[in-house]
């Protein structure tokens, strides 16, 4: 056995000339194994952490319209009286002035009687001054200070469709009811009451629907 043969090898290498066998060690391929996962592992995290920050500028801002538009869709309180009608007068409480603005005679006074029954407080009763005489095309006009919007023009108006409204600068409270050349009467009694029940107690606003 040759002094280059190495030990253990039992003469079966025999090392001759320049050439001689190589020792290598085996390939480590448990680390290439995990090493294979961690990349796994490291993308799977990746591609969740994406889908978080997509639902974080999508999902979550869904939700918030959702909530709005369900705050959104709450119903609306039931309208009060008062919301119509903020000072509540009953026809005793409106002093009104009766004027014929018509050609036809009688009017003024045969209209005032009648108010005078259904409650209503009569104050001056004539023919319309000169400014409005002939020259009011409607059934008529209510007319009175800035402050009669805010009740009486509404209680006079349920006894006559159709009549328009007009403030001028009188201090006053009482309000005027000038009869238009197409005036013919006053709305019916049964027609006013209905009328004075409905601006008493409004229906409720209906529910906004989702």
């Amino acid at each position: 056995m040759s002094m280059l043969t190495p030990p253990g090898m039992g003469g079966k290498y025999r090392i001759t000339g320049d050439k001689y066998p190589r020792m290598r060690r085996p390939r480590n391929r448990g680390r290439i194994v995990v090493a294979a996962i961690a990349a796994v592992v490291a993308l799977s995290l990746a591609g969740w952490g994406t889908l978080q920050l997509i639902d974080v500028f999508t999902g979550d801002g869904e939700k918030t319209s959702a909530a709005v538009r369900k705050t959104d869709c709450k119903p609306s309180p039931k309208q009060s009286a008062a919301s119509v009608l903020p000072v509540a007068l009953k026809p005793g409480q409106i002093t009104v002035n009766v004027y014929n603005a018509t050609p036809r005679g009688g009017l003024a006074k045969a209209a005032a009687d009648e108010l005078k029954k259904r409650g209503f407080t009569i104050g001056k009763v004539g023919n319309a001054p000169a400014e409005y005489d002939k020259k009011i095309p409607g059934s008529g006009m209510l007319l009175g200070a800035p402050a009669a919007t805010n009740g009486p023009f509404s209680v006079l108006g349920t006894q006559l469709k159709g009549a328009t409204t007009k403030i001028d600068a009188r201090t006053t409270d009482d309000v005027d009811l000038l009869l238009g050349t197409a005036f013919k009467a006053l709305d019916t009694k049964k027609d006013a009451d209905t009328a004075l029940a409905t601006l008493a107690n409004p229906a409720p606003a209906p529910s906004r629907k989702c």
